[in-house]
């Protein structure tokens, strides 16, 4: 920092001391103005004088004033307003007390807006130059009385330029400092939705295969000592789902990565062309799944597929947690027009009997259907899920092929 911005710096802290050494070196000015007669008697145009007394008094009432200029300036520029049409009327020739005027008037112009300005600027300048050119000693054209209306007229124009410059320098630093906040809001908004989408993966991932893993486990124990063959059949999809699993999870957590590392994906993993797989997984667990697909076109958008794909993993998965042993499962994917159907239909009665399916409100009314609805609407599909008439449960997903810009692009 330099010793000019140290100087400023400190002077901004302490108004008051800059304000009182302002109107000392206003007094002085005066006072040594006050010396000097510029109509000299003998043909000179500079001599010496002597000051009149009640000149120096108006001059000191005026810098005093100043010290307050801050705090009070409209009473300010009137005090010193009144001194200077005095000493107008009552000098020969008058002493410089306007200087006080001048300084009154900037301060007024520099703190107000310019309405104002224009108003107490021209009320000031009329009334001193009126009084000037009306009541004083000097003749009306006398060059004091155009110099009195001159620099009361710089008072006003400098103080209302100073302003003028404050408040464009504090709305550049007010639109700087929103455009920061904007920025950091923006940030955030990106990291929860960012942190949404990891969880929303995680949870699919993760239910799908525990889930599998658990009934399979479960066969396990089940026939381990009298069917020891179907046993290790079971321990086998066991351990083909617990790598999936891990597969899975190492591509959602890779996401995490920097972004220039190249191991990063940078596509969804899941899609409609895995469904077969998927429905299989469910099949050697036991769940009986029909799958009838019409979607034949244009491949569809990532996100779309991706979304797809994660509905009917978690309706599955909530069909095989909850919809009972002898549940059977339906799955149908049709493109119609500019969006696909994504359709999940069983007949199980629920592990409490009460016939609400896998998904009901007594199972399935956890993160699953909300995870699901919260991809649906990202996309501005639309998703439809209740129990079935007779027993059973139905989600029904309608996405459009070609989703909102703003939300094509997320992805898992």
């Amino acid at each position: 920092m330099s010793t000019i911005q140290r100087a400023r710096c400190r002077l901004r802290a302490h108004p008051f001391a800059l304000d009182a050494a302002l109107a000392a070196g206003v007094l002085v000015c005066m006072v040594a103005g006050s010396f000097v007669d510029p109509h000299g008697p003998h043909g000179v145009t500079w001599e010496l004088r002597t000051p009149d007394p009640l000149s120096l008094a108006l001059m000191a009432l005026g810098a005093a004033a100043l010290v307050l200029r801050r705090r009070a300036p409209r009473a300010v520029l009137a005090l010193t307003g009144a001194a200077s049409v005095v000493e107008s009327v009552t000098g020969d020739p008058r002493a410089p007390v306007a200087m006080c005027v001048v300084v009154a008037l900037y301060t007024v112009a520099s703190a107000t807006d310019r309405p104002t300005t224009w108003r107490v600027g021209l009320l000031t300048m009329t009334v001193l130059t009126g009084t000037a050119m009306i009541a004083g000693p000097l003749p009306w054209y006398a060059q004091e009385n155009l110099g009195l209306l001159a620099w009361t007229g710089i008072g006003a124009t400098a103080g209302d330029a100073v302003r003028s410059r404050r408040a464009f320098v504090q709305a550049i630093r007010e639109r700087a400092e929103r455009a920061e906040r904007t920025r950091e809001e923006e940030a955030r908004r990106r990291v929860a939705e960012e942190r949404l989408r990891i969880a929303r993966d995680l949870h699919d991932v993760v239910a799908h295969h525990i889930a599998l893993v658990n009934v399979q486990a479960g066969v396990a124990a089940h026939v381990m000592d009298k069917r020891p063959d179907q046993a290790k059949e079971a321990l086998a999809h066991v351990r083909e789902a617990s790598r999936s699993a891990l597969g899975e999870l190492r591509a959602t957590v890779g996401l995490l990565r920097q972004s220039d590392d190249p191991e990063a994906p940078t596509e969804p993993t899941s899609g409609l062309d895995r469904l077969d797989e998927l429905a299989g997984t469910f099949r050697s667990a036991g769940l009986r799944v029909l799958v009838a697909r019409e979607d034949q076109g244009p491949a569809l958008p990532a996100a779309v597929d991706l979304a797809a794909y994660r509905v009917i993993q978690e309706a599955l998965t909530n069909v095989q947690k909850h919809a009972g042993s002898e549940a059977n499962a339906e799955v149908s994917v049709v493109r119609v027009g500019p969006h696909i159907e994504i359709t999940v239909l069983d007949d199980g009665t629920g592990a409490d009997g009460h016939g609400d399916g896998g998904q009901g409100t007594g199972h399935g009314g956890g993160h699953g259907l909300l995870g699901m609805r919260e991809r649906v609407t990202a996309l501005r599909g639309t998703l439809t899920t209740g129990p079935r008439f007779g027993g059973g449960f139905r989600v029904h997903a309608i996405l459009p092929v070609e989703p909102h810009t703003s939300t094509a692009q997320d992805g898992p």
